[in-house]
């Protein structure tokens, strides 16, 4: 017989993704946090200055931090929650990250190094011994698994064993995979960072940042340091993001079926030489066999498939990664980075067999 006043077990993270961060169950409160536009605060208060503080902001980061297992900071972009990060790291310090990933993370990472402030070591992240030796000298170690858009995998585990041993911070971008796949906190990692601007919001409206972390220390250094660089979230951006967030784990089944599916089908189609996918998550890589010229054709000949560079959203987009000049030649020319939706499976793929079936040679001589 159960014990009615045992304290219930944690919720799981679908559950958590909709309670999270709401209003208690007082009669007449809103089902939802609503929008506090508010700059300026009553004196005596903990928030006192919008830069300082917003509710609706909070009721976002309570619900991301739960889902990650640790405390939460929205900032305004996922390039803001970087910068912010990075500017924590020594002068002359060693940075390690991977060759390839968000180019956002890796340009800013290569500003600091042509200025002096840093010393940038790229790594090929499937290599394990080698990212483990490379973390002796670094004092922070930035990993995305998967990474964008080769969606490599990184042995998160070692890597982080051996950067705590050098004294080392780790952070690892969660983006891709998002806290309903992966939780790096729980691998022991210091900090999680996200643009929410994608799956965690998932609809294509709103620019948003954020860092997690169970680190108190972290999270006050880092606290500190956008109440004074003002790198705050908008407050409409926050709300729209925690609207989106309490629909993350269907939006994300739906897709992830999706790209599981489509997976296969690309696999079989004689105009696709490489299909890339890490067995989870949303975001397929493939390399087209006629180069770049036809991963550019594809992106100019579907219908349904929207030529973007965000990810993320409900609908399917798609881009060859190589036409910004900032990637990385190591990045096959005819890649292409799908960022699959909620549609129906079998229209996303006629529209991508019919434009990928005229990519093929004519049989008319």
């Amino acid at each position: 017989m159960s014990d009615a006043s045992a304290t219930p077990p944690p919720y799981r993270p679908a559950t958590r993704a909709v309670t999270s961060g709401r209003p208690d169950h007082t009669p007449d409160n809103p089902l939802n946090e609503p929008l506090t536009m508010a700059s300026t605060y009553v004196a005596g208060g903990t928030v006192e200055y919008g830069r300082y503080g917003n509710p609706t902001w909070t009721a976002f980061e309570q619900a991301l931090g739960d889902l990650e297992g640790g405390r939460c900071l929205a900032f305004a972009s996922g390039l803001a929650a970087v910068s912010t990060i990075l500017d924590l790291v020594g002068q002359g310090a060693t940075v390690v990250a991977p060759r390839h990933a968000y180019l956002g993370s890796i340009g800013q990472i290569a500003d600091l190094e042509a200025r002096g402030r840093i010393r940038a070591q790229l790594v090929d992240i499937t290599d394990t011994e080698a990212v483990v030796k490379a973390c002796a000298d670094a004092a922070l170690v930035w990993l995305e698994s998967p990474t964008n858009p080769a969606l490599e995998i990184a042995d998160i585990p070692p890597i982080v064993a051996a950067a705590h041993e050098a004294g080392a911070y780790v952070v690892v971008d969660n983006t891709f995979a998002t806290p309903l796949l992966q939780q790096p906190l729980d691998l022991d990692a210091d900090l999680v960072v996200h643009s929410a601007t994608k799956f965690i919001s998932g609809h294509s409206d709103a620019v948003l940042g954020a860092i997690a972390t169970r680190d108190a220390e972290l999270f006050g250094v880092l606290k500190k340091r956008r109440d004074m660089i003002g790198a705050i979230p908008g407050t409409l951006e926050a709300w729209l993001a925690l609207r989106g967030l309490r629909t993350l784990h269907v939006r994300l089944e739906r897709a992830q079926h999706n790209a599981v599916e489509l997976t296969r089908r690309l696999g079989e189609h004689p105009a696709v030489g490489e299909v890339r996918y890490p067995g989870f998550g949303a975001i397929i890589s493939i390399v087209l066999a006629g180069g770049g010229i036809a991963a550019d054709l594809l992106t100019h000949k579907t219908t349904l498939w929207v030529h973007a560079t965000s990810l993320g959203g409900v609908e399917s987009t798609f881009e060859r990664r190589r036409r910004w000049k900032t990637e990385p030649a190591t990045i096959p020319d005819g890649l292409v980075r799908m960022s699959v939706g909620i549609e129906d499976v079998d229209d996303l793929w006629d529209d991508l067999a019919g434009a990928l079936d005229d990519l093929l040679p004519s049989d008319n001589g």
